[in-house]
C-alpha cells in the first residue's frame, strides 16, 4: 500500500511566488532557461538549470555546475523570500487553465515504494540523465523539483478530502504567471486523514518524472551506505511527488524529428507504406502518424502489431518497430542521435519551423498515448518506448521544495 509522507516544505512568500517559481528543468534547453530567467535573480532556473550562470562552454556535468546549484539553492533558502513550514505537512495542488482543472496531493512520496513497484513505472530512464540528477539532490542536499504520479481514487475519498481543503481555507499560493495555467496551493497541517486514505491505494504510476524517481533512489542509496540509516528512517528516503487521480490526467502526444533522411529512404516510405498525401498536421485517430517533408504533410497508417501485449501496441511502438528502425536504422531511439522528440505542446507549427529551418528533414506527428494504455502496461510490469507520453499541464517547479 502506498505511504505518503508529511514533510516540512519551503515555499516561497505569496508575493514571490510568481516570480521564483519556473517551468521544469527539462522542458527547456539552456538557451531557454537563460532567456526566462533573464532579470530574475531568484527564478528557480538558477537552482535547476544552473549552468546558466556558468561561462558559456563550461560542460554539462562539470563540477562547477553542480556546485552552482548547490549555492544558488542555499542563497535562496536563506533569503527572505522563502519560508519553512513549522510542521510536516501535506499540500493541495490545482492547475486551471481555460478548459479543465486538475487537482492533487503535494507530498513526499516513498523510495522503497519506488524500489518495491508499490510505484510503477512505464519508462525506461537514460543512465547519463541518472547520474545529473542524482547528483543534484546529493550536492544540494534537496529534492528541488517534484514528479507526477497518479493512482485510481475508486471511491473518490482522497478527491472529497481535498476539495473539502480547499472549500475551508484559503490558497497560500495562487499565481498565473503565463498567463496560461493557474497555480494554486493549500496546506493541510493536519494531514492523517490523508495518509491514511492513501495507505489504502494498493499502486501508484510514475506518470512524468521517471528519472527523478530513479535518481531519488540511487541518491537514497548512496546516502544509506555512508550513514548507515535503516530504509525509511531518513528523510532522504522521501521524494516530493504530486499525486493526481487518473481520471483527471491529460496526455498530449509527444512527436519525433528525424535529423537527416536521404531521398531514397522517404521514396522507400512513400512505397511502402502508401503515404497519403495533403494530410492534417494532427492525426486523427490511434494508429495513423501524420509525416512533415519539404514542407508537405503525409498520412500514415501503422502496420499491427503481431503481439498481444499492450506496449507492442502502442503507436510509439508501432512506428518505432515497423518504420524507425527498418527504415531509417534507428535502432535505440533513447540513445541515437538521428531522432529527437518535441512535446505535443509545442504543437505541430514547431516540428514545420524544425524542419523548414534546416534543424531536421523529416517530422512525425503522434496520436496521444491514452492514459488506460499507461495504466495497463504498468500493470502488466511492461515498458514502453521512451517519449511515448506528454503530460499537460506541467507542475511548476520552486513552489514547495524538500530539503533533508
Amino acid at each position: 500500500m502506498a505511504i505518503v509522507h508529511p514533510f516540512k516544505g519551503w515555499l516561497p512568500k505569496a508575493e514571490k511566488a510568481a516570480e521564483i517559481s519556473s517551468v521544469p528543468y527539462d522542458v527547456v534547453n539552456a538557451k531557454e532557461a537563460a532567456e526566462l530567467a533573464q532579470g530574475k535573480r531568484e527564478s528557480f532556473l538558477h537552482v535547476i538549470r544552473p549552468e546558466i550562470d556558468l561561462p558559456g562552454g563550461t560542460a554539462f556535468h562539470a563540477d562547477e555546475v553542480y556546485e552552482k546549484g548547490a549555492e544558488n539553492l542555499k542563497k535562496l533558502l536563506a533569503s527572505e523570500s522563502m519560508q519553512q513550514d513549522d510542521v510536516p505537512s501535506l499540500y493541495v495542488y490545482q492547475l486551471e487553465t481555460d478548459s479543465r482543472t486538475q487537482t492533487g496531493v503535494f507530498a513526499c512520496a516513498s523510495v522503497q515504494d519506488y524500489d518495491n513497484d508499490v510505484i510503477l513505472k512505464h519508462e525506461l530512464t537514460r543512465p547519463d540523465k541518472e547520474d545529473d540528477r542524482t547528483r543534484h539532490i546529493i550536492t544540494q542536499m534537496a529534492h528541488a523539483e517534484p514528479v507526477m504520479l497518479t493512482f485510481k481514487d475508486t471511491d473518490g475519498g482522497i478527491t472529497f478530502l481535498m476539495e473539502k481543503t480547499m472549500l475551508t481555507s484559503e490558497p497560500a499560493i495562487d499565481i498565473n504567471p503565463d498567463g496560461t495555467v493557474r497555480h494554486r496551493i493549500w496546506k493541510i497541517q493536519a494531514p492523517a486523514e490523508l495518509v491514511e486514505a492513501f495507505s489504502k491505494i494498493p499502486t501508484l504510476y510514475v506518470a512524468d518524472g521517471h528519472h527523478r524517481c530513479k535518481s531519488a533512489s540511487r541518491a537514497a542509496e548512496e546516502l544509506r551506505k555512508k550513514d548507515g540509516t535503516p530504509p525509511g528512517e531518513a528523510e532522504y528516503d522521501y521524494f516530493p511527488a504530486v499525486l493526481f487521480p487518473i481520471d483527471q490526467m491529460n496526455i498530449l502526444a509527444y512527436n519525433r524529428i528525424i535529423k537527416k533522411v536521404n531521398e531514397e529512404t522517404f521514396r522507400r516510405l512513400r512505397e511502402d507504406f502508401d503515404l497519403t498525401e495533403q494530410a492534417e498536421p494532427v492525426p486523427e485517430e490511434k494508429g495513423t502518424v501524420s509525416i512533415y517533408y519539404k514542407g508537405s504533410w503525409y498520412g500514415l497508417r501503422l502496420p499491427e502489431s503481431e503481439k498481444e501485449k499492450t506496449a507492442s501496441q502502442l503507436d510509439v511502438a508501432r512506428l518505432q518497430n515497423h518504420i524507425l528502425s527498418p527504415l531509417f536504422g534507428i535502432e535505440n531511439p533513447r540513445t541515437d542521435e538521428n531522432i529527437d522528440f518535441v512535446g505535443g505542446i509545442r504543437g505541430t507549427v514547431e516540428l514545420e519551423r524544425l524542419v523548414d529551418e534546416g534543424e531536421a528533414d523529416l517530422a512525425i506527428s503522434m496520436y496521444p498515448t491514452a492514459i488506460e494504455e499507461l495504466v495497463k502496461v504498468s500493470d502488466e510490469g511492461d515498458l514502453m518506448p521512451p517519449k511515448s507520453t506528454w503530460f499537460e499541464p506541467k507542475i511548476r517547479s520552486g513552489l514547495i521544495i524538500h530539503t533533508f
